[in-house]
């Protein structure tokens, strides 16, 4: 059109913005967004609020956040599509604080935002588990009729699931006056996580009766619901229907499935499917037959797992801790120990395993054997009382985990004060009665962890609903709701 001698007007600018934005990465020319800002700033169209928030919005879906929120400084006049633009580029991009922050501005000057805008930021609060931020946001979507969206509406579906609180998610999804496929696969998803696997099966009949047409996002979630409950036959059956659909698995699908044989101990099976797999597997397919390994104390299979997800180029510290307790829990110590060196050889450092819990409008954070807490005094004091019920009920440490070859004593001290236990601690201390202690881990949560908060349960007829990178356990008079199965 250029070569044409055809002129760019405020009409064709955005059109070519779009499709800049649309393009896949490997097939844009890396200053494509610049070179059209460039273009639209050198016609009279320059300052026109709808040039300049298409031009924003390439940038945002283009990840150039720096160039976005500078044209967005910039911008002489600014509407919501300005706004959204800028916000939910931050919130993809899991800028979180910066999104809320935009959105807090937004507020301040009252600009009337559109249920494009609240999707984006109910999932930042949904990423970071940020409920009560998330519920206030619900209630204001709520007043100005924008929880009607069946974006928004499936962005609160995945709030309450993710938070803990399923039961929030399924009344959104059954009040919702009108759906679409994102909703759908919310809901399904929500049951998929929660371990409720007959609700996911039954959603997903439930879809294709409405009329819906289900996609890859649809089957993850029905492969994760079978992983989770150790459903290989009907995992497999699901796998296979993608192709009735002409859905191509994607490296993800064969993460869930080769996840779901090596839950029930099929390692060998999963390492041949991995082998068979069209494409080049990435590190997350490795770490989930590492995990696999991990379980069942397979050090053979987790060394070539490992080596093999070493070679994709991981940095991923989470590996060589999995290879190395895998190692322990074998007892080769001596193995676990060189894979140690290992990763402090290759320089890698040791993820921090973190958890927190939200309430009363406050985040608290707590890693292992920490007494950084303003009330860590009474958190240990309160677990050391529950410590003595639990004993006392019949619980006995599990210190397989531990991978430093020390004894008894100094293994079970390592484990009583994991981060997931001093959070629950706090939540002891001030989550009302009645009330689920809701916990996040953003690493999987150890086999004595959970074991004790079982215990915990029980003897302090606390529920606690804990998440970790794995799955929901929602704890109740001693038993879990994922049947030790994770």
């Amino acid at each position: 059109m250029l070569a044409a001698g055809v002129p760019a007007t405020d009409r064709n600018i955005p059109s070519a913005a779009k499709a800049v934005a649309a393009a896949e990465d490997s097939s844009r020319p890396p200053l494509a967004p610049h070179a059209l800002h460039g273009l639209s700033a050198k016609t009279p169209f320059a300052g026109d609020v709808f040039v300049g928030s298409s031009v924003l919005d390439m940038y945002a879906k283009c990840g150039h956040l720096a160039d976005a929120r500078r044209l967005f400084d910039e911008m002489p006049e600014r509407n919501v599509v300005s706004w959204s633009a800028l916000i939910c580029g931050y919130a993809d991009a899991g800028m979180h604080s910066a999104a809320m922050e935009i959105f807090r501005l937004a507020l301040e000057e009252a600009v009337p935002v559109n249920d494009f805008t609240v999707s984006c930021i109910l999932r930042v609060c949904a990423a970071a588990t940020l409920f009560e931020l998330g519920a206030q946001v619900h209630a204001r979507s709520i007043k100005t009729a924008l929880n009607a969206s069946p974006f928004v509406g499936s962005s609160l579906v995945s709030l309450y699931s993710k938070c803990g609180l399923v039961e929030c998610a399924y009344q959104v999804f059954g009040e919702a006056p009108e759906r679409n496929l994102g909703i759908w696969n919310a809901g399904l998803n929500a049951s998929a996580q929660h371990g409720h696997t007959t609700a996911a099966f039954q959603r997903f009949m439930d879809m294709q009766n409405a009329g819906f047409r289900p996609n890859s996002i649809t089957f993850l979630s029905l492969i994760t619901a079978c992983s989770h409950a150790g459903l290989v036959d009907e995992g497999k059956r699901y796998f296979s229907l993608m192709k009735e659909y002409r859905i191509e698995p994607q490296a993800e699908h064969y993460a869930a499935m080769v996840d779901l044989l090596g839950r029930v101990g099929r390692i060998s099976e999963a390492l041949g499917l991995i082998e068979s797999m069209p494409m080049e597997p990435p590190e997350y397919v490795w770490g989930a037959l590492l995990m696999a390994c991990r379980m069942f104390k397979d050090a053979d299979a987790a060394a070539i797992a490992a080596k093999r997800l070493f070679e994709t180029g991981s940095r991923s510290s989470g590996a060589h801790m999995l290879l190395s307790s895998t190692y322990a829990a074998a007892g080769r110590h001596m193995d676990a120990a060189l894979a140690r060196k290992a990763m402090r050889d290759a320089g890698v450092r040791k993820e921090t395993g973190l958890s927190w819990l939200e309430a009363a409008g406050e985040v608290h954070t707590f890693v292992s054997n920490c007494r950084r807490h303003p009330r860590s005094n009474e958190i240990y004091n309160v677990l050391e009382k529950v410590g003595e019920k639990m004993e006392a009920a019949g619980y006995v440490a599990d210190t397989s985990a531990v991978v430093k070859d020390v004894d008894k004593d100094e293994k079970q001290a390592t484990m009583r004060y994991h981060s997931e236990r001093l959070a629950i601690g706090l939540g002891l201390l001030i989550v009302p009665e009645g009330v689920p202690i809701r916990v996040m881990k953003n690493l999987r949560v150890c086999d004595d962890c959970h074991n004790a908060v079982k215990y915990l349960s029980k003897c302090t007829g606390r529920i606690v609903i804990l998440r970790d990178n794995r799955r929901f356990h929602r704890f109740e008079d001693g038993v879990c709701s994922c049947g030790d199965f994770w």
